[in-house]
C-alpha cells in the first residue's frame, strides 16, 4: 500500500509539468441596457447589448474588472481552468502525502526489532 501512495504522489507531481500558465478570477460575458431612450435595449422586449466579456479577479482585497476581447476571454477561461486544475493536484498531492509522512511517523515511533 505504501507503495500505491508514492507512485501516486509521483504522477501527481508530474502532472504538474503539463499544466499551462494560469491566472485567477472569473470570466464573465454580459448583456446590458445604455439607458438612452428609444435604444433597443429600452424596448419590451429589451435587445440587450453585446456581448461584453469581463475578467474580474481580487488584487490587494480589491475587485479589479477588466473588458476583454471575445479571443481573451477564450484564453483566460484555459487559464482559469488550469488553476482549478491545480488546486485539484495541489489537494490530491497534499492528501496522499499526509498519509505517507502518517505512515513515517507511525514507523518512527516503533522501537527496533530484536
Amino acid at each position: 500500500m505504501a507503495g500505491r501512495d508514492e507512485s501516486r504522489f509521483m504522477a501527481l507531481k508530474a502532472s504538474l509539468a503539463d499544466l499551462g500558465p494560469f491566472r485567477r478570477g472569473t470570466v464573465l460575458c454580459r448583456y446590458i441596457p445604455c439607458g438612452k431612450a428609444g435604444c433597443r435595449c429600452q424596448a419590451n422586449p429589451p435587445e440587450l447589448h453585446g456581448p461584453y466579456y469581463e475578467w474580474t479577479r481580487k488584487e490587494r482585497g480589491k475587485t479589479v474588472t477588466v473588458r476583454l476581447t471575445k479571443q481573451q476571454a477564450r484564453l483566460l477561461t484555459q487559464w482559469i481552468a488550469n488553476a482549478r486544475r491545480l488546486d485539484r493536484i495541489i489537494a490530491d498531492m497534499e492528501r496522499v502525502s499526509h498519509r505517507i509522512t502518517e505512515r513515517l511517523f507511525k514507523a518512527a515511533k516503533k522501537p527496533p526489532k530484536a
